[in-house]
C-alpha cells in the first residue's frame, strides 16, 4: 500500500468514526433527557432511635422550649409548675416514689401524658401504679376511633391501643364510652391534668410504625406528617403549650439486652444457629446399632517377642537370634566408630577392647559364632554383645 493511499484511507475512517460519534449523540439526545428525582432515605442519627425527635423540632420550631431524653430521671431534671411531661413508653416502670412525686407535681399545675400498655406486652400482670391513683382500669381491647378533620379524608386512630375505663372520677375530655372503652380521656387533677392515651403512635416520627426502608421515590407517611396527627397532637399538648418545657420521655422502661437480641437481632442469630445446627448435623455420628468392643490384645509385644526367641531357640534355630545381635552391634559400630568397623581380625578385637575398655579375649569370644548345642555359650555371647552395644 502507497503512502497516499495509506494517508487517505486513515482520513476516511477518521472521518467515518467522527460521523458515527456525532450519530450517536444526536440520538441520545433526542431520546433522553435530564430529570430531577427526590429519594426519600430513612431516618438516621437522633432520628433512628428517638421516636420523639420530629416531635421535638416541630415544636423548637413553634417557639416551645422542649427536651427529649431516654429517661424520667426526677432528681436531675425536676419539671417546673406549667411543664408538660410525656411518657412515651407504658408506665409500668414506674414505681411508688415516682408516682407520688409525679402526682404531686400535676397538682401544681402540672400536664403529664401517659398511655396504657400495648396489647404486645399484655400478659395479664396487674395495672400500673399510676393508673390505680387515677381510678383508670386498663381492657384487653384495642377497636379502632374514628377520627375527623375538616378538609381531610376520613381517618382512624388508636387500632393499636388498649382502651381503658374510668371508675369514681369524671373526666374534663373524653374519647369513647361507657361500654367500648375509652381512648383518650382528660383527667383533672389538682391545678394540673393528667391525659391518659391508648396509644402516641400519631406523635412518632415517620418510619417509626412502618418500614423504613421502603421505596425511596416513595413520599413517606405516618406520624406528625399526617395532618390529622398533627391537629390531633396539638389538641393533647394544649393546656400548657408555651407555657413551660415540654418534657419527652421515649424510653421511660428500657427493654432487656435479651429481648432486644431476640426480638430485633433474629435477622443475625437466626442463620447463625441455621448453620450451627446443620454444621452438628454433618459432625453427628450415624445411628444404627451398637458395636461389639474390639477385642484386647491378650499379650504384650514383648511377651510375643519373647515367646518367639524361645521358640527359635528350642528348634536349634538359636543361631539366627545370635547373628540378629551381632548385626546390631556391628551397625552401631560403623555409626559411632566407623575405623574400628573397617579393621578385620585380631586388629579389630584388640581396637574394641581398648575403645570399651574389656579384655581382648571377651570381644574376640562374643564375636565367634556359638556351637548349636552350647547353650551356655549361647546365652554369653549375646549378653555379652548386648554389653558392648550399650558402651559404643
Amino acid at each position: 500500500m502507497t503512502r497516499p493511499t495509506r494517508i487517505a484511507l486513515i482520513v476516511g475512517l477518521t472521518v467515518l468514526g467522527g460521523l458515527l460519534i456525532a450519530a450517536g449523540i444526536h440520538w441520545f439526545q433526542r431520546n433522553y433527557h435530564r430529570v430531577e428525582q427526590t429519594l426519600y432515605l430513612p431516618p438516621s442519627g437522633e432520628a433512628a432511635y428517638n421516636p420523639l425527635y420530629a416531635l421535638r423540632k416541630t415544636l423548637e420550631a413553634d417557639g416551645v422550649k422542649a427536651q427529649s431524653r431516654q429517661r424520667l430521671a426526677l432528681d436531675a431534671h425536676p419539671p417546673g409548675p406549667r411543664d408538660t411531661v410525656l411518657l412515651f413508653n407504658e408506665s409500668s416502670g414506674l414505681d411508688a416514689l415516682q408516682t407520688e412525686r409525679l402526682l404531686d407535681w400535676v397538682e401544681q399545675g402540672g400536664h403529664l401524658l401517659v398511655r396504657t400498655p400495648p396489647r404486645r406486652v399484655w400478659d395479664g400482670s396487674p395495672d400500673p401504679l399510676l393508673f390505680a391513683h387515677l381510678g383508670v382500669e386498663t381492657q384487653d381491647q384495642n377497636d379502632c376511633a374514628d377520627f375527623q378533620v375538616e378538609g381531610q379524608r376520613p381517618h382512624v386512630e388508636f387500632c393499636r391501643g388498649r382502651r381503658f375505663r374510668l371508675h369514681d372520677v369524671e373526666p374534663e375530655l373524653a374519647w369513647g364510652d361507657l361500654d367500648a372503652g375509652y381512648v383518650y380521656a382528660r383527667l383533672a387533677h389538682g391545678e394540673g391534668h393528667v391525659d391518659v392515651l391508648a396509644d402516641f403512635d400519631f406523635l412518632v416520627n415517620q418510619g417509626q410504625s412502618g418500614n423504613p426502608f421502603g421505596d425511596p421515590l416513595k413520599r413517606p407517611q405516618g406520624g406528625l406528617r399526617d395532618a390529622p396527627h398533627q391537629a390531633l397532637a396539638r389538641q393533647v399538648l394544649a393546656p400548657n403549650y408555651g407555657a413551660g418545657t415540654m418534657h419527652l420521655i421515649y424510653a421511660a422502661d428500657m427493654p432487656s439486652l435479651l429481648r432486644t437480641i431476640l426480638f430485633r437481632g433474629w435477622m443475625v442469630w437466626a442463620p447463625l444457629l441455621i448453620a450451627l445446627l446443620a454444621w452438628l448435623w454433618s459432625r453427628m455420628q450415624p445411628f444404627g446399632p451398637a458395636l461389639p468392643a474390639p477385642p484386647m490384645d491378650r499379650r504384650s509385644l514383648l511377651e510375643h517377642v519373647r515367646a518367639s526367641g524361645d521358640h527359635l531357640f528350642r528348634y536349634g534355630r538359636g543361631v539366627l537370634l545370635y547373628t540378629a545381635a551381632r548385626q546390631a552391634f556391628l551397625a552401631r559400630l560403623r555409626r559411632r566408630d566407623p575405623v574400628a568397623a573397617a579393621l578385620a581380625g585380631d586388629a579389630q578385637v584388640e581396637a574394641l577392647a581398648e575403645r570399651l575398655g574389656v579384655p581382648a579375649d571377651t570381644v574376640r569370644t562374643a564375636l565367634q559364632t556359638p556351637s548349636t548345642h552350647d547353650k551356655a555359650g549361647f546365652r554369653d555371647r549375646i549378653s555379652t554383645l548386648i554389653q558392648l552395644r550399650n558402651r559404643l
